[in-house]
């Protein structure tokens, strides 16, 4: 009987393990769980977690079970999965059913409590919140249009993007990021108007965001609307101070536009403020040399040069061009790259007429590959002409390929050929 008794309370336990075990499992919630994982970047395991909650056949929350999927394809780029997880997610919020957070127990008093009268007073002037169930479904579905703007502009779906941006309610509206984006779909999506529209929305809602202002500049500028696009950039500059950078895409933009005074204008406001940029200098002595002020250009791309010594080259070449040729040379002399310095050495001793010089560079013009470049042959032929070297200077007038250089090689060959029958004649 004893035995028999044994068996039967081991029956039972077991039993009862066994009950214990299955109602444990029934409380898993396997969508929490897919939650935690999800934001511990385990989306794998997440979709584990999500594929448990369905195979349960327990009632699951299908609002937040879609949601994680979706963010999950956003996250493995899975766009078109991510677009189909957020609408489902979206309409199973619309049929869900909110309950009322339980109601807290009453806190146990003591008879001494210290400031109880005073704790009593203040727990009936605090009233909690209502419980508003369409409050919370109306949030829940905005967010989900705010992930599902975002699956659909990755996506490159961008007209879809804008409108559920639109259909996100408040939250669509709730910053200036918003409207940037609304805009920016818009503008690839092939409607203009409407992305410009956008901007000047979010901007009337947010006056001190700078950032659609500088937008809608850019907007005007591509579409060559450049007196738009000036009060655009003048109310940007206004709120905010302006980089380099901003200052020559406008001046760029004006200049494009047909407005090169204006452009000048602006590029000298900005060397006021940047008055270390070599950039700038740079830009205005061209733009200062289209308008023919040569010294001016000179000057501006040798206080250039001073901040960056790239632009050594182009500081000599305009002093040479300028005929200041001593100037020319000492900015020369400054260059670090040896083949272009040799180069523009040539260009300035022909204008100096100093062809010994010339001459004196024969080693390093072949030295740097320069006379692959048939100008230097012909400069270094001419200049062994003019100092009656003529066997070197008709060595290298043989090796000209240049139709037009050619041509005046055959001209100074003749010339070598009557100095060699008359040497009077070249005298």
């Amino acid at each position: 009987m004893l035995k028999n008794f044994l068996l039967f309370l081991l029956t039972l336990f077991i039993m009862h393990t066994v009950l214990y075990a299955e109602e444990k499992e029934l409380t898993i919630n396997h969508v929490e769980i897919a939650t935690v994982m999800f934001y511990d970047g385990k989306y794998d395991k997440a979709l584990e977690e999500l594929q448990k909650a369905k195979d349960s056949h327990m009632q699951i929350e299908w609002d937040k079970y879609h949601s994680i999927r979706g963010m999950i394809a956003l996250k493995k780029e899975r766009y078109t999965e991510a677009i189909v997880s957020f609408k489902e997610a979206i309409e199973a919020v619309k049929v869900k059913k909110y309950e009322s957070p339980a109601e807290e127990k009453p806190k146990k008093e003591y008879l001494f409590s210290l400031f109880s009268e005073e704790k009593k007073a203040q727990d009936l002037k605090e009233k909690k919140p209502l419980f508003d169930p369409e409050k919370l479904r109306k949030n829940e579905i905005e967010e989900l249009y705010i992930y599902l703007s975002q699956a659909y502009y990755k996506a490159e779906r961008y007209r879809d993007a804008a409108n559920a941006l639109d259909a996100a309610g408040d939250k669509g509206r709730e910053n200036a990021s918003m409207f940037t984006m609304k805009a920016d779909c818009y503008w690839k999506a092939g409607k203009k108007g409407l992305a410009i529209d956008a901007l000047s929305q979010g901007n009337s809602l947010f006056p001190q965001d700078t950032t659609l202002l500088k937008q809608k500049f850019y907007y005007f500028a591509e579409l060559k609307l450049f007196q738009a696009a000036i009060e655009a950039a003048k109310a940007y500059m206004n709120r905010i101070p302006a980089s380099e950078q901003e200052f020559i895409a406008l001046a760029q933009m004006l200049m494009g536009g047909g407005e090169p005074n204006e452009a000048v204008k602006v590029l000298e406001e900005a060397k006021l403020k940047f008055p270390a940029s070599a950039k700038l200098h740079m830009l205005l002595g061209h733009y200062y040399n289209q308008k023919k002020m040569t010294f001016v250009t000179a000057n501006l791309f040798e206080k250039g040069a001073c901040y960056d010594r790239r632009y050594l080259k182009e500081a000599a070449e305009m002093y040479r061009r300028l005929g200041d040729l001593t100037h020319a040379l000492y900015l020369n002399s400054k260059m670090t790259d040896k083949a272009e310095k040799t180069k523009q050495q040539v260009a300035i001793y022909v204008g100096r007429e100093e062809f010994e010089k010339i001459i004196a560079l024969k080693d390093a013009l072949d030295r740097y590959g320069l006379l692959n470049d048939d100008a230097m042959r012909y400069a270094l032929a001419y200049a062994y002409y003019v100092s009656r070297d003529y066997g070197s200077a008709e060595t290298h007038l043989k090796k000209i390929q240049d139709d037009e250089l050619f041509s005046k090689a055959t001209i100074i060959r003749k010339n070598i050929e009557k100095c060699k029958n008359n040497p009077m004649e070249c005298l």
